[in-house]
């Protein structure tokens, strides 16, 4: 059997570029015309089509637009668009500015965002500042739906809804801004039910989605493909776990994913990542602690594989708390070992469900 090391690279050479969203820009893009010239300004032929297809595929969609934001908001409502961009950056900023503040906000790495805009001094300006950014010029727009780019290899069920995801993810976001109380007291409010289950095989496409879409709260960077998620899913010596979340606002999805490596006197995760969506409402630790009261219900040792990059510290800050220890380097890749002296229990406030 081939090691994850070797696994891993094999994924890596099948992984291709995600674009996680697609930033508008409006004026003789969406459609034709300059708003605040013209009377009457029309949709671009087959633009509708085209949002919701991209919408459909799970992908994000925001405006960076030099316009009168009142105006435009009140057009795109008129025709029937407004509900698909999110956090949509209409003002005088430069383009780069607002596609900087659009991924801030969706929380994405910039090389998981394309701009389209008709103006080349403005695709010239935003891929000079902004050089991981896939520029895409607006005469491409009738091929924008074949790019490689814009094709994810599967269309899940989490996929379908994305955007209503984070709708519902700016309505928590207000309601906690307004709360007056701990953070604990305000998930308090959110009646969460956390549930984890061993991954079964339909499954297995939004968990590999997830391995190629988590960069910033995955562990080890590790990425896998459905066939080798389906070879772990059904091995003797692997676990694999994933786990959903929802609220009274409505579901996060599923939104974790765990490899356990088991061998008969010791346990290694081999892989631990979370949306990072939800890692400010404790589901991680929850995650961690499961893990390790199965370990200590087995009696074996549990160890953790890390491998630091510029965006994962936030996970090795969630092994330390928890109280995993480093016991040994190498190269690039840290392992670390938790006592299982600290288990903690699930918060009163979660509705933590365990689906065997």
């Amino acid at each position: 059997m081939i090691s994850t090391q070797e696994q891993n690279v094999n994924s890596k050479q099948k992984d291709k570029k995600v674009i996680k969203c697609l930033v508008w820009d409006l004026d003789n893009t969406i459609w034709h015309g300059i708003l605040l010239e013209d009377e009457k300004v029309s949709l671009r032929e087959n633009i509708v089509n085209l949002i919701q297809t991209l919408d459909n595929r799970g992908i994000l969609q925001s405006i960076a637009s030099k316009n009168e934001y009142a105006t435009a908001i009140t057009k795109l409502e008129e025709f029937g668009l407004k509900e698909y961009f999110l956090y949509p950056q209409i003002n005088w900023n430069s383009k780069a500015a607002s596609i900087k503040e659009v991924a801030k906000l969706l929380n994405i790495g910039m090389n998981a965002i394309a701009f389209i805009d008709d103006q080349l001094f403005e695709l010239e300006e935003v891929k000079f500042t902004l050089p991981e950014i896939l520029c895409i010029n607006t005469d491409e727009i009738s091929s924008i739906l074949d790019m490689p780019v814009m094709n994810p290899r599967f269309i899940t069920e989490d996929s379908r809804i994305r955007r209503l995801m984070y709708v519902s993810d700016i309505e928590r976001q207000n309601a906690e801004k307004e709360f007056v109380g701990t953070a604990d007291e305000f998930l308090a409010t959110l009646n969460m039910n956390f549930t984890i289950s061993f991954a079964k095989e339909e499954d297995l496409q939004r968990a590999e989605e997830l391995t190629l879409r988590t960069n910033q709260l995955n562990t080890t960077g590790y990425t896998y493909s459905y066939d080798e998620l389906n070879h772990f899913r059904q091995s003797e010596n692997h676990k694999l776990l994933i786990a959903s979340l929802e609220d009274k606002y409505g579901s996060y999805g599923k939104i974790g994913l765990v490899l356990i490596e088991c061998q008969p006197k010791s346990w290694t995760v081999k892989l631990l990542l979370m949306s990072c969506r939800v890692m400010s409402r404790g589901v991680g630790t929850i995650m961690l602690n499961h893990i390790m009261g199965l370990a200590q219900s087995s009696n074996v040792r549990l160890l953790a594989e890390f491998v630091p990059n510029d965006r994962n510290r936030m996970m090795y800050i969630s092994y330390k708390f928890a109280g995993f220890k480093e016991i040994d380097q190498n190269g690039n890749s840290v392992t670390f070992e938790n006592d299982l002296s600290r288990i903690q229990p699930v918060p009163s406030y979660v509705n933590f469900q365990v689906i065997t």
